[in-house]
């Protein structure tokens, strides 16, 4: 992280990772910046490295045409909000972006990256399970020491409720990093009281989505947990089917799973029958968002004006 030299990039960029393998939350933080990016008259664009994808140059996501197994389930998700960029080089799909007409650029994960220059490194740390057993991978799923990753972070948000990540984010304060805090919440418009489901979910805490499921009023009678990133195969959907028209349930799973299925081989009768529980960030103190923006973009004019 510390001796690779980092391509400067002629655009504000944003970067939301995290210290950990697994999933913390980062997509929905990232969609939420995006989308506050917007309404601050910027132009945003996402920089992902599309887990599972296959291809070998950079590539804007196409949501008509690509598939789930071409560019990867998150690149399909963040694209519903605003461009995206897929490439193991983050520089080379940086100026895909530029080309494109974006001048605000989101990297979701890539905080360890050494290819392109961050301007701002806002880390995630789920609140329910922390850093795990804090040891670096393969011991444990720490990317690297906490101490040397904090020394690139601008700030650390601790996602949803819980207590596992106390010792980190106290860790982060004394270091002198901004704290923030956020949740999700489903969308407003959906209406899940009273209502028995099925749930499945291939995320990295699939347990987090049977919860939000629970907290939002509906029933979680059977939850079924895949692996992260997973791709249904037809007889797995004809189970779950067949399982909840045995109990009498309908099927509810997460927008990462939905995005899979509606770019894979899902069939259509499955999707029209399919709940998805779209969700939104809540952040602990209003304008935390606004901030985050505020702060990469001055520190990229810092940036500009230092050469």
């Amino acid at each position: 992280m510390k001796s690779a030299r980092r391509e400067k990039i002629d655009a504000p960029v944003l970067c939301v990772g995290n210290f950990t393998v697994g999933g913390t939350g980062k997509t929905p933080i990232a969609i939420a910046l995006a989308n506050q990016a917007k309404r601050m008259g910027l132009v945003p664009g996402f920089l992902s490295r599309g887990h599972g994808g296959n291809f070998s140059e950079p590539h804007v996501v196409d949501s008509g045409h690509d598939s789930a197994k071409h560019v990867g389930d998150e690149p399909l998700l963040l694209a519903e909000h605003a461009p995206v960029a897929v490439s193991p080089n983050r520089a080379a799909g940086a100026r895909l972006l530029l080309e494109r007409g974006c001048n605000f650029l989101i990297m979701d994960d890539g905080f360890q990256s050494a290819r392109i220059h961050i301007d701002y490194a806002l880390v995630v740390v789920d609140a329910r399970f922390g850093l795990g057993n804090g040891h670096v991978i393969p011991a444990g799923p720490m990317r690297a020491r906490l101490i040397d990753q904090l020394r690139f972070a601008d700030a650390v948000l601790r996602m949803g409720e819980g207590e596992t990540a106390d010792a980190a984010v106290r860790q982060a304060a004394r270091a002198g990093k901004p704290i923030f805090a956020a949740s999700v919440r489903p969308r407003a418009r959906q209406n899940l009281a009273g209502r028995r489901f099925l749930a499945f979910a291939g995320i990295g805490h699939p347990e987090k989505f049977f919860d939000t499921v629970t907290r939002a009023g509906g029933t979680v009678v059977l939850a079924h947990a895949f692996p992260d990133h997973h791709f249904y195969l037809a007889d797995e959907l004809e189970d779950l089917t067949k399982a909840a028209r045995a109990g009498e349930l309908e099927l509810v799973t997460t927008t990462k799973d939905a995005a899979r299925l509606r770019h894979g081989a899902a069939p259509q009768e499955f999707l029209d029958h399919l709940s998805v529980l779209e969700i939104e960030v809540d952040f602990e103190i209003e304008h935390t968002a606004e901030r985050i923006i505020d702060e990469t973009l001055d520190a990229w004019k810092r940036r500009k004006v230092g050469g």
